[in-house]
């Protein structure tokens, strides 16, 4: 059984992120999508409700071989816990391919997990900060999230 495991910190979780989502679900026999801590950055919504968000996206749009996790240590040990077989990276430009690439190596050297890396395509320009800087300045990004996303941002921070 060929299974994914798509790491990232999903705050917000996105529509480029569903575009991930959607590919792998097609290439893969199971996708764990894990919603991990980055030790960098603080979250700006609850991981728990992100997760709820997440799975109605799914449920919606009939996805039915993937699973949410979150977790907190290192994501190649989570994905050996669900017993993947390779890891799943976005790629919205080359920047990404350059640092995912570095990531991609240690990775493999430490779990022995190969990365499979998907183009974002034309939402390649998405990202959750970028989503954020547009929510602060009160535009509209429904077009860049899923409802079911957009809906817990708005109950939770009444943007």
């Amino acid at each position: 059984m060929k299974i994914g495991f798509y790491a990232g910190s999903f705050d917000p979780f996105t529509n480029g992120h569903l575009h991930v989502i959607e590919k792998s679900a097609i290439l893969f026999d199971k996708v764990i999508v894990g919603i991990g801590i980055h030790p960098k950055k603080e979250r700006r919504f609850d991981r728990e409700l992100m997760k709820k968000a997440i799975t109605q996206v799914l449920f919606r749009k009939n996805i039915n071989n993937v699973i949410v996790v979150y977790y907190d240590n290192l994501s190649v040990d989570v994905a050996l816990e669900y017993g993947s077989t390779f890891l799943v990276r976005g790629i919205r430009n080359g920047m990404d391919y350059e640092y995912e690439e570095n990531m991609a190596s240690i990775n493999e050297e430490i779990s022995g997990l190969d990365t499979v890396y998907i183009r974002a395509g034309n939402l390649g320009n998405i990202s959750s900060s970028m989503i954020m800087e547009l929510l602060r300045s009160n535009k509209d990004v429904s077009k860049y999230l899923p409802k079911e996303v957009l809906n817990l941002i708005k109950t939770q921070d009444g943007y």
